[in-house]
């Protein structure tokens, strides 16, 4: 079992759903949530590049944990799908907190 692959579907799933329920997709209609994002990505790819670099890996992944899909460089894709789930809720909830508190 690829309980890596497993654990970031299920939490990017539950972020989606969340997103959908709370506030009706509303963040996937704004551009700043897609430039976040690549913003985000672009940073993770060149320190996650570092750090699985398939010359002398500082973080090594059991092939029995993830699929052994690499992109780009020998970036694990679990490692995009688990950071869009943390970065998507994380915006969920700030916007949920945003209506719920106005500034004042």
């Amino acid at each position: 079992m690829h309980a890596y692959t497993v654990g970031s579907i299920v939490a990017a799933l539950a972020a989606i759903s969340l997103e959908l329920i709370l506030d009706k997709g509303r963040l996937y209609r704004e551009w700043s949530f897609w430039i976040s994002l690549a913003i985000i990505f672009f940073f993770q790819i060149l320190v996650d590049g570092y750090l699985t670099k398939l010359s002398s890996p500082v973080v090594i992944y059991s092939s029995h944990h993830f699929s052994g899909f690499r992109f780009p460089f020998s970036i694990p894709i679990e490692d995009f799908i688990y950071g869009f789930a943390m970065i998507q809720l994380t915006l969920t909830i700030w916007n949920r907190l945003k209506d719920r508190y106005p500034s004042r």
